[in-house]
Parts: C-alpha cells; structure tokens; sequence
C-alpha cells in the first residue's frame, strides 16, 4: 500500500517508523501547503516525493493511502477530499468535532468503496486487548465505574492545541482516550454525562473534569488536562475487584497489570509491540486488503464524538467557570 502524508505534523515522527516496519506498506510522498518545507521535509524523512498542497497528493493516482494528522476542524474536510480522490484515509482522531459528520464520511466511503478509519493507536495494542479479555471473563466480575484520564504540560502559547479555530482543547486532545477506553469496556456509550471544565484565556479548555453514567448505575470519572506533568491512567472497579492498568495509551515493550481480588494482588505481565504504530498500520492494511474488519468503525467514532460533544455541552452550561 502506497502512503501519502498530508501535513508535517509532529506526530508524524511516530507514524514514518511504522510505515517502514509494516510489511505491506510503503511511504512515497509528503505534501505542504508550502512547497520548500515538503521539500526540506521530505529530505530530512527519506521520503521520495514532496508535493506542494494537498490536493496535488490526493490527485496522484500512484497514491493508494492517505494518513491525516492535520489539525482538527481540518479532519472533515481533507478526509472527504481524499475519499472523492479515492483513497483510503487512516484520519488521526478525532476523525470529527460533530457525530453527524461521521455520517457523513461513512456514507461516502461506503460509496467510494474506500476504508477511512479513525487512528486511535492503543486500541490495536496487545495490552488493550488483554484488559479487554480479563473483565470479559469476569475476573474483575460486573463493571460498576472506571476511572481514567490523560494530562501532559502544555508549552508555548502559540501551540495549535490552544487555538479553538482549529478545535483545540484539552478534552479533543488527550480527552479522547480515557472516554473511547470507557466506552469500550463499557460496550455503548454513557446515557447522561456532566462536564467541567478550566478555560483558557485562548477560548479553549486547558483542564477537563467528566462524569459519566451508564446503564444499571456504572459510572465513568474521566480527566484531560495541559497544566501538570504527563501522567495516564485506567482503572476498572468491578463487583468482585480492581483492574490497574499502566500506560494505557501509550504501552511499552512490557507492561504489567494488577488484579486485585479478595485483598490479593496478581501482577500480569502483557508483551506489547517493541515500536508503537506499527500494529494500527497493519490492522489498517488488512482491512483495505483482506477485508479484516476496521478495529475502530464508524460506529464507534460516532459514539466517541456524540460524548465528547455532550461533555463540552454541559461544561459550557455550568456557572462560574
């Protein structure tokens, strides 16, 4: 699969590596909107080809594969443009700020006959799956609240994630995790949700406290925030014991969970991938050429939006903030 990057995102710095790795897959080119920085760029990377805009990447029909790491108010609008390109798209989240425009990008990749998955990169990790495995055989028995969130110091006030035009703000950024880990163990997403949240001068949140229910009276606590030093963490509590899971969004070669039960401990060790990115590219892969099933489908990326929208609904609601 033939890869095209839109943009010169920092992330990209994790994603390049993983496109070399996966088996399948090959980076050709790299688009700008300015051509001397592709160029500069596509030097500094390896990458053959740089392009200036980009439409003239989407336009290039020796493209098969688009990866999508601008920023956010951007996602809909490149990501349908690739689609119309025929591309496959690999649109890093948010894929959207609205859950209607997830009904959109389906209805036209179902159309187009392309994939268009959402990169939620810890979902493709062995460690997920393990904790996943674990509460669905009951070692923890019924979920009754799961307690998660994601904060890393933001610097420099010019930072895009600062700037609500390009749907900034810390529950966008790093909220995203802790809410799409909640809704996967919980199996759908929360039926009332209360938000709170510090707000920058900028506009946008820098601090971000939610609470969720779910069906039969399980309750989520999730936080996303700029202003401490990074820190992540799940915990899932449950009728008959407590799942602590470290590094849940970014996991390590080596992971070890904690299962409390009865007062015990019991420490499992899960092997992860020795360089992250790498199994969301291949999943990716087998979806566009086996027909495996997307790991993240549109109906979760749906799920994940209407949340985090209701979120910022209610924060915005709440007095003296």
């Amino acid at each position: 699969m033939r890869w095209g990057i839109l943009g010169t995102a920092r992330i990209n710095r994790r994603v390049i590596p993983a496109m070399r790795l996966a088996q399948r897959s090959q980076l050709v080119a790299v688009a700008s909107r300015d051509r001397a920085r592709a160029e500069a760029y596509a030097r500094d990377w390896s990458i053959p080809h740089a392009m200036a805009g980009y439409q003239t990447l989407l336009d290039d029909s020796s493209i098969d594969a688009v990866y999508i790491p601008l920023p956010n108010t951007q996602h809909l609008e490149w990501t349908l443009a690739a689609i119309a390109a025929g591309k496959h798209v690999l649109c890093e989240k948010p894929l959207v700020l609205d859950p209607h425009d997830v009904d959109r990008i389906a209805a036209a990749a179902a159309s187009a006959r392309v994939i268009v998955e959402e990169g939620v990169m810890y979902r493709h990790e062995p460690l997920t799956a393990r904790v996943m495995s674990l509460i669905g055989d009951g070692a923890i028995g019924e979920v009754r609240a799961v307690v998660s969130g994601f904060t890393f110091a933001l610097e420099g006030a010019g930072n895009i994630r600062l700037d609500p035009s390009l749907g900034g703000g810390s529950l966008w950024d790093v909220g995203g995790y802790p809410v799409t880990y909640t809704q996967l163990i919980m199996g759908h997403e929360p039926k009332l949700v209360f938000g709170s949240a510090h707000w920058h001068a900028s506009g946008v949140d820098d601090e971000f406290m939610g609470l969720l229910r779910f069906d039969a009276g399980a309750t989520a606590n999730i936080f996303a925030g700029f202003r401490t030093p990074y820190r992540t963490w799940l915990e899932v509590l449950g009728s008959e014991g407590a799942l602590t899971v470290p590094n849940p969004f970014r996991p390590g070669p080596l992971e070890t969970l904690e299962l409390e039960r009865h007062g015990v401990v019991e420490r499992i060790d899960v092997t992860g991938s020795p360089e992250i990115f790498v199994r969301e590219i291949e999943n990716f892969e087998a979806s566009v050429h086996d027909g495996a099933p997307q790991v993240v489908s549109h109906a979760e990326s749906r799920r994940t939006a209407a949340t985090l929208t209701a979120l910022y609904q209610s924060a915005r609601e709440q007095p003296n903030q």
